[in-house]
């Protein structure tokens, strides 16, 4: 039972460690790309005095532009394995999973820029690029990995006692594992080995003994 229990641990975080470093990867990529639009925006790239020019507006328009950076590189990439036909939705609820992230991104920088009155340009990237991306990453990570990209909703079709059978086990096992219990097929019941039918008991034979003294 031990024994079981370690490997099933040491396949679970070696498939989590590998999806953290690619995950990473692209994320670094698209903290770039949300840096250098949010910062070009601020000092005025599109100019003044306009809804993408204040720096929760900037924010918006560089978390939007990271969000397709990091959906192509996470769909083909991180979980191309558990990239979906269905792209339309798939890119949908990414999107949820994004904007929920941006919404950890604004608390952050407005709780800096307006609550705490920390107004100043290394401020708004301390509190928006550095913590406000930090909680939200972590947060974008597992519902990406479990929801978006979950194995237990990729191509193979299963029954629901499958699919329910996958949901629960989703966070021990590895993907191997789990794409292989989806596609394997219901092994048929043995049937039951017909029992030999009993032998009558045969009483023992008294004139075989000799006579009874």
């Amino acid at each position: 039972m031990f024994n079981r229990l370690a490997a099933a641990g040491r396949s679970f975080y070696g498939t989590l460690i590998r999806y953290l470093l690619k995950f990473g990867i692209v994320g670094g990529i698209g903290f770039v790309v949300d840096f250098a639009v949010f910062n070009w925006l601020l000092v005025g790239g599109l100019g003044d005095q306009h809804l993408l020019s204040g720096p929760l507006g900037a924010k918006v328009a560089a978390v939007a532009a990271a969000t397709i950076v990091t959906w192509f590189g996470n769909r083909y990439w991180t979980f191309r394995e558990h990239r979906r036909t269905n792209y339309i939705k798939e890119l949908l609820e990414f999107s949820v999973v994004a904007v929920s992230g941006l919404l950890i991104n604004l608390l952050c920088l407005w709780f800096s820029h307006y609550v705490l009155g920390f107004t100043s340009l290394l401020a708004d990237n301390i509190s928006g690029q550095f913590i406000g991306t930090g909680f939200a990453t972590l947060f974008r990570f597992a519902l990406y990995r479990y929801w978006v990209f979950g194995h237990h909703r990729g191509h193979a079709v299963v029954d629901a006692e499958q699919k329910a059978e996958l949901a629960a086990v989703a966070i021990f096992e590895n993907d191997d594992a789990a794409e292989a219990r989806a596609s394997a097929p219901h092994a048929p019941r043995p049937p039951h080995a017909l029992r030999p039918p009993h032998e009558p008991r045969t009483l023992p034979d008294d004139t075989a003994k000799g006579p009874r003294l």
